[in-house]
């Protein structure tokens, strides 16, 4: 996974991305990212769910 850091309209920002390549990053904030750390174990168990799995994902 690459990470990168930059920013929009004045604010830090992070981008995931599958690879270098990935065309369509997951990008968010730092209010966003507090949010996520602190529902990590909820979305942890989310995303390990058996049978959830979205077509083309991956």
């Amino acid at each position: 996974m690459a990470v990168e850091f930059g920013e929009f309209k004045g604010n830090k920002i992070i981008k995931l991305k599958r690879d270098d390549q990935d065309p369509y990053p997951f990008s968010f904030g730092k209010n966003k990212a507090k949010l996520i750390v602190e529902n990590f174990e909820d979305i942890k168990k989310f995303a390990e769910e058996a049978g959830t799995e979205e077509a083309g994902a991956e």
